[in-house]
């Protein structure tokens, strides 16, 4: 039956959302952005924002019984398109061979200042 996922792993949420919610075989993770769920602190640059928003995200996935190799589709939520590159390079490492789907938008602004934001949906196989 669909519903919100058991994610510990996850930051506690920012408003009325579930971090997660598994339907049908999928899992959707709610965008995250880069606080350290055990402490609450945060990186205050691009590099260190996307490595901790990747970490959460595998973190969470690991919580359901998947891994980054699963995720089947991202969004990457950028207020500056200078920070293209920077992310990129690091998202990248996530992943050894045939990246998931992926779209990457620009916005004026995240919530509480953030300068990245990643969703993902997975799935199990």
């Amino acid at each position: 039956m669909p519903g919100p996922a058991d994610t510990p792993s996850a930051p506690g949420a920012f408003g009325p959302y579930s971090p997660a919610y598994e339907a049908n075989g999928f899992v959707f993770l709610s965008g995250q952005v880069g606080v350290d769920p055990a402490d609450g602190s945060r990186a205050d640059d691009v590099a260190g924002q996307t490595r901790q928003i990747m970490t959460t995200i595998g973190a969470m996935l690991g919580d359901v019984g998947l891994d980054h190799s699963d995720i089947v589709k991202t969004t990457i939520f950028l207020t500056d398109m200078a920070d293209f590159e920077t992310v990129n390079e690091i998202y990248g490492s996530y992943f050894d061979s045939a990246p998931p789907a992926r779209s990457t938008v620009a916005v004026a602004a995240l919530p509480g200042g953030f300068l990245v934001e990643i969703e993902v949906t997975a799935a199990h196989r």
